[in-house]
Formats: structure tokens, C-alpha cells, sequence
């Protein structure tokens, strides 16, 4: 996939857009981990620029918005008025329990940060291990549509639809293969080019005669 695709460089973020304001690009992460739940890329990036023309790309700007502004402004990302409610809450919680401080909030284990990721309302495993890999560089591979999709087609032992199975998988098969100051970007990597491979070829309606994965693939039509 590397090979057919190149590196893919995720978390995609506007860093220019954080060295003119002095933000934090992390917290953009955060926010694009929440806008993405039940929705394509596309329409994450419309809500993004709509909240970076609004100045409000920052844990405090989003806590003080009105909730009525801030689903008119993520309103492209779908399901606005759950969305809104959780970008509040992270928001208030960055700013209540580390005074938005993100490089204080990463700095604990990542058992401990996905814990209390996940107590927080609609923080979902994905969301909460999306948050860590992407914005706070801690090693938990993702796991979302796309790779059970992938997973499904592939000849994988892990035959399964749980979230923590399928991640204990890919979790050990790569420990096994790369030490443990390189899973980071590992993760990242493989994760991207999983999405990138599903959007393209892996898809509800697969395209196996052009995947670069077909000669691997039990899903071959």
C-alpha cells in the first residue's frame, strides 16, 4: 500500500493556519476526531474551514460560543446537534481539568487518557483512540468502518466485528514486527493508507482488478 499510495502525512491539518493565530494544531485534531464520526472526510473539512473563518479553532473559542452558532458552523459534518454538545463538552473539560493545556493533558499514559476520554459523552474507542494516536502521538491503532471492511476481505486470522479483538490483532502483529518507538508512526501510517485504500478500491462495491491488494485478497470478484 505504501508503495501504490506514498506516505499520507495524517493527521491532515492546516499548520499555517495555527502558526499565524498561535493555536495548537492538536486541538484541531480533536475537534476533526468528533466532526468525523458517521461522516466522510470531505464534508469534516467544509465544517473545519467554517470554524477556522470563525476564529474557533481553540478549546476556549468553542467553549464560548454559543451552542446555537457552533451547529450552524459544523453543520456540513452531519448530526450537528450531537456534535455540537460534544465539541462543548471535551472543550469545557480541556479547560476545566488543564486549563487547555494539551501538552499537560498527553502527558499521562495512554490506558489513563483513554479512560477519561471515554467517560466523557460521545467519546466513543474510535474517537478516543483517534485522539491519541493523531494529536497526542500515543500508540493505539485505530480501528473504523474502513478497517473492518478491509479486514473482512483480507485473509486475516482475526475474524471478528469487536472493536478490542480486531485491535488486539494488529496491535500484537505489529509489536512482533517493529520496536516500540517506531508503533507510532507505524500505526499512523498503516491506518491512512487503510482509509486511502478503502476509498478507493476496497469499497462497499469493491474494485479488485485494479487493487494493489488483489493478489492477497480472498475477496477477488
Amino acid at each position: 500500500m505504501l508503495n501504490h499510495f506514498g506516505h499520507q502525512h495524517w493527521w491532515p491539518i492546516n499548520e499555517q493556519y495555527h502558526e499565524i493565530h498561535g493555536s495548537d494544531p492538536r486541538f484541531e485534531i480533536i475537534i476533526g476526531a468528533i466532526l468525523t464520526q458517521n461522516t466522510a472526510w470531505s464534508n469534516v473539512e467544509k465544517a473545519l474551514e467554517r470554524l477556522r473563518e470563525h476564529h474557533a479553532l481553540t478549546a476556549e473559542s468553542i467553549a464560548h460560543l454559543t451552542l446555537r452558532t457552533l451547529k450552524n458552523l459544523i453543520q456540513p459534518s452531519g448530526f450537528f446537534n450531537q456534535k455540537a454538545q460534544r465539541l462543548k463538552t471535551i472543550s469545557s473539560h480541556l479547560l476545566q481539568e488543564y486549563q487547555a493545556n494539551l501538552t499537560f493533558f498527553f502527558s499521562r499514559d495512554a490506558p489513563t487518557i483513554r479512560r477519561e476520554l471515554l467517560d466523557l459523552n460521545g467519546i466513543g474507542p474510535e474517537t478516543a483512540d483517534s485522539i491519541l494516536l493523531y494529536a497526542g502521538d500515543k500508540p493505539a491503532f485505530v480501528i473504523d468502518a474502513y478497517t473492518r471492511r478491509i479486514s473482512r476481505r483480507l485473509p486475516l486470522t482475526a475474524s471478528t466485528e469487536s472493536y478490542d479483538e480486531l485491535q488486539g490483532f494488529f496491535v500484537e502483529t505489529l509489536q512482533k514486527r517493529y520496536p516500540k518507538d517506531q508503533l507510532v508512526p507505524v500505526y499512523q501510517e498503516l491506518h491512512a493508507l487503510m482509509v486511502e485504500l478503502a476509498k478507493n478500491y476496497c469499497r462497499a462495491t469493491p474494485r479488485c482488478d485494479q487493487c494493489p491488494l488483489t493478489r492477497s485478497c480472498k475477496k477477488v470478484l
